[in-house]
């Protein structure tokens, strides 16, 4: 029985969706949190938003690209807060249609945490942890390798 469970466990954990759907639950709780704290403390929703997505960004480009792509390349983070600069803004956007509204900040929150987490699945996976854009960098590395020992010959 504990084989069979251990089993449908590394089945399931080898989704990636589902593994998203864990790591960005975690990301999501994790970002929800600071900002909640900031808006607790009485800061201005967009300050409040700053902050918790710089904070994010931080717990999330480990989690999201290891766990969830298996990538640990850091050089993917400026592609990755490019893809934070985007959601903080469409974020923000829409907490201030919602604050137009008279719609708390807090609620205005809950309601947009999914369809961010969503769009900022889809954006990581197009373009920044793109298998496509990792063979190009391969091949880039591959170039670079071959010139060195050109080079070396040469010498």
């Amino acid at each position: 029985m504990i084989k069979q469970i251990r089993a449908l466990v590394h089945r399931l954990w080898s989704i990636q969706l589902l593994r998203f759907f864990v790591v960005g639950g975690l990301n999501t709780a994790f970002g929800f949190t600071v900002y909640s704290i900031f808006i607790l403390l009485h800061l201005h929703y967009v300050l409040a938003a700053l902050l918790g997505q710089i904070c994010g960004i931080l717990f999330n480009f480990k989690t999201t690209g290891t766990i969830v792509f298996k990538n640990k390349d850091n050089r993917l983070i400026f592609r990755f807060f490019m893809v934070y600069l985007v959601t903080y803004l469409i974020t923000i956007g829409l907490l201030k249609i919602f604050n137009i509204y008279n719609i708390g900040s807090l609620v205005a929150g809950a309601i947009i945490v999914l369809p961010i987490a969503f769009l900022s699945f889809y954006l990581n996976k197009k373009f920044v942890f793109n298998r496509l854009q990792k063979k190009k960098a391969n091949r880039e590395e591959k170039g670079k390798s071959f010139l060195k020992k050109c080079l070396r010959y040469l010498s």
